[in-house]
């Protein structure tokens, strides 16, 4: 596989709840930016429609990412608006859980009990979905995911907003200029975040521990994606179970390609 296992700060149990926060509200920023909530929509729709769906279950939610804007982008679809949104994690942010549940009318909650995605059989129904959080799990667990949603024949689609295209030789060259590129951009993104916190102005201006662990992860993430070659060898030997299979480029409205998909249902 061209994808190596390198590891992220955010992958830890220790790694503290409020800075992991903190760093999933720059990726919102980012989200919002770059316009991935209109490509889910747009991938989502075929997927809910062609299986009549009524219920989305994000996995590896964190502290909600770009799922609650895409469900807006869905609604505007008058045949989507009884649509549900159930987000999870494994480590959930019991704080921005507690936020989503209390407003029932936006047909949005957050389960506040951990959900492994490994087991399929465990997971409510719905869709699932991985919103740039697959790239989290080692070939094992990936191909553990996979088989899994053929084997209890449940919906799957699985969105990275990067590519896995750089020579490692490359990425390794660049890095102390990704970082440090990296490392400015949350200056910048900061002041759009929501809600903004004295935590994360402080440990992005003062104390810059934000801006450190943001661009190691946003720059580890890239050599842990699955290529295309990967992903068919993640596939290898599924889709024989009346299950259909299908990974490419992600795209906008307007045709510009925008990160990669992995979406899989039963064919009945």
């Amino acid at each position: 596989m061209k994808r190596i296992q390198l590891f992220e700060f955010e992958d830890y149990p220790w790694f503290p709840i409020w800075l992991r926060t903190c760093m999933t509200n720059l990726i919102m920023v980012l989200h919002r930016m770059m316009g991935v909530s209109e490509v889910l929509a747009y991938l989502m729709y075929r997927v809910i429609k062609e299986k009549n769906i009524s219920k989305i279950v994000d996995l590896g939610s964190g502290s909600s990412g770009a799922m609650p804007d895409t469900m807006e982008a869905l609604r505007e679809l008058d045949s989507l608006r009884h649509l549900e949104l159930l987000m999870t994690d494994l480590y959930p942010n019991k704080e921005v859980a507690r936020r989503f549940n209390e407003n029932t009318a936006d047909n949005i909650n957050y389960l506040e009990t951990p959900v492994d995605a490994t087991e399929m059989g465990t997971v409510p129904e719905g869709l699932k979905t991985f919103v740039n959080s697959f790239h989290h799990m080692p070939p094992e667990k990936a191909r553990k995911i996979l088989k899994s949603a053929e084997e209890n024949q449940q919906p799957i689609l699985i969105y990275e907003m990067a590519e896995n295209k750089i020579p490692l030789l490359i990425w390794v060259i660049l890095l102390p200029i990704s970082l440090v590129i990296l490392m400015i951009m949350t200056w910048f993104m900061t002041p759009f975040v929501r809600p903004l916190t004295w935590r994360q102005i402080v440990f992005t201006y003062l104390i810059p521990i934000i801006p450190i662990c943001y661009a190691w992860d946003g720059q580890a993430s890239l050599p842990r994606m699955y290529s295309a070659k990967d992903i068919d060898e993640l596939l290898e030997g599924l889709g024989k179970n009346n299950f259909y299979w299908e990974h490419g480029a992600a795209k906008r409205a307007n045709g510009k390609k925008l990160g990669t998909y992995i979406v899989g249902y039963p064919k009945a």
